[in-house]
């Protein structure tokens, strides 16, 4: 029976020693095709064969997060594991976990499975912890910060969320001004401060030597850790023994898992949306389905059409952005208006809106507006109780936390299940003024016969997604008059 040894190599990678057939089986076992890859250039041109090689036969390296996989794989070839070096759990109970919290008296009082994912993390020094949004995960990383007491980089991966999360670790008690250094762009990159919350953007180009006065790493909105920048960020952290990754959402693929949890460890699910409304700790959640139907003689002129050239006409169209300005009007509360495309749509319905006289005040975010001045939006918006926010999707979707958020208006189709269900997370907090919240999600039929339109198959995927979180969703159809 083959043997294959396991070695510590550093804190990023975990060396693989065994005969070299068996290597090849690992190497097949752990490579996958990246999502899309046939639409990409590199695998047009046949630079790149649209794969993604998790262990390297060669050097025999491979992620130590992965490690219970390969173990896995190995009992069922019925190879025998030997683990030349320790790699076991370290010993931390559910009381010292409470006894720590009482001791660094937070301003909040930690919910039950934020206990539990606390020792979690800390019995196993690695972790991708599944933190559904408004589950309290900045508080999780809190504890984790004031635990170890330790130099930490917190990666994120917008200038709002620095910003964001320096300010939740004030609210917690926490002297962010004195131990919190922020990075973004235009910031000075050093610093002697004990945490440092950073864009990815702003750091992936340093050195490796930049890196290694880090302890403990923490990856915010950790779904976002797949792009090359991110993992060469990770694997300059060698000597960096605790790293956790928190994410409220991943994409369903094998391979993206796969690579998170290589970087930072199994996953462990926090909680669920669902049993967060359920225990009263989110708002009562709906989502209201509005398919617009348009004419016969638009149906024809568009059969054929790409997906960009059906999504040009979509943002283009008056009657829909009327509609949708309409709409936004007619709701109560503050609601978050998302768009896709910010020269072509988003300042369309911005100006559009303007236009009509109205009580409700107007913000507007994209990526031109600066990170100090989308958090002085965000506390705005918390103190407003009839206010519209026109807002992308890459700067309101993921992370910002507004809890007097009372509406969501998709108003550009997307069928990806983490934008999705990171943009509805928006709207589930609670507030002294709140207690439901709902999503108007837009869809366009524009299909031909038997021929669904690009636009409305994503929709069709969205309500798969509805389905599997168990929201409540009701379909309403309108005639859009053009």
């Amino acid at each position: 029976m083959d043997t294959v040894q396991i070695k510590a190599y550093n804190e990023t990678f975990t060396k693989i020693i065994c005969d070299p057939g068996v290597a090849q089986e690992i190497s097949d076992v752990f490579t996958f095709f990246v999502p899309g890859y046939q639409f990409m250039p590199a695998y047009k041109s046949k630079f790149w064969d649209g794969k993604i090689r998790l262990f390297n036969p060669l050097t025999c390296l491979i992620y130590k997060g992965l490690l219970p996989y390969v173990e896995k794989m190995c009992h069922e070839r019925q190879y025998l594991v030997d683990y030349i070096d320790d790699f076991s759990a370290e010993e931390f109970s559910l009381k010292e976990a409470n006894d720590f919290v009482n001791y660094i008296k937070p301003s909040l009082q930690p919910r039950d499975y934020q206990i539990e994912a606390f020792t979690h993390a800390v019995r196993n020094k690695r972790g991708l912890l599944l933190s559904p949004t408004a589950s309290g995960k900045s508080f999780i990383i809190y504890l984790l910060t004031r635990y170890y007491d330790k130099r930490t980089l917190i990666i994120v991966p917008t200038t709002s969320l620095v910003h964001q999360l320096a300010s939740d670790f004030s609210d917690y008690g926490f002297d962010s001004d004195t131990h919190v250094h922020a990075i973004y762009s235009g910031q000075d990159k050093g610093t002697d401060r004990q945490i440092t919350i950073s864009t990815w953007q702003s750091i992936y180009k340093l050195p490796k030597e930049y890196f290694q006065k880090y302890e403990v790493v923490i990856g915010d909105e950790a779904h976002l850790f797949k792009a090359k920048s991110l993992t060469s960020i990770m694997e300059k952290l060698y000597d960096c023994k605790y790293r956790f990754g928190f994410t409220g959402t991943l994409d369903g693929t094998q391979t993206h898992r796969l690579v998170l949890e290589g970087l930072f460890g199994p996953v462990k699910k926090v909680t669920t949306t669902s049993k967060l409304i359920e225990e009263k700790h989110l708002a009562e959640f709906k989502i209201k389905a509005i398919v617009l139907k348009y004419p016969d003689e638009i149906k024809k002129q568009l059969i054929g059409s790409t997906y960009q050239d059906e999504m040009d006409f979509l943002v283009r169209n008056t009657a829909r952005n009327n509609f949708i300005k309409n709409l936004a009007f007619s709701l109560d509360g503050n609601t978050l208006l998302l768009f896709q495309y910010v020269e072509k749509h988003g300042k369309v319905l911005l100006d559009l809106l303007k236009s009509e006289s109205s009580n409700k005040k107007i913000f507007f975010v994209s990526g031109e507006v600066d990170g100090h001045e989308r958090e002085e939006i965000r506390k705005i918006v918390e103190k407003e109780q009839n206010a519209i926010i026109v807002a992308s999707y890459g700067t309101f979707s993921t992370g910002v936390n507004i809890r007097n958020l009372h509406n969501i208006i998709f108003s550009s189709p997307s069928k990806s299940r983490i934008r999705n269900l990171q943009s509805i997370g928006r709207g589930l907090r609670k507030s002294d003024t709140k207690n439901s919240s709902t999503l108007i999600d837009i869809a366009d039929d524009l299909s031909w016969k038997n021929k669904n339109n690009h636009t409305l198959l994503h929709f069709i995927e969205r309500i798969n997604i509805y389905n599997e979180e168990k929201f409540p969703y009701k379909i309403y159809k309108v005639g859009l008059k053009q």
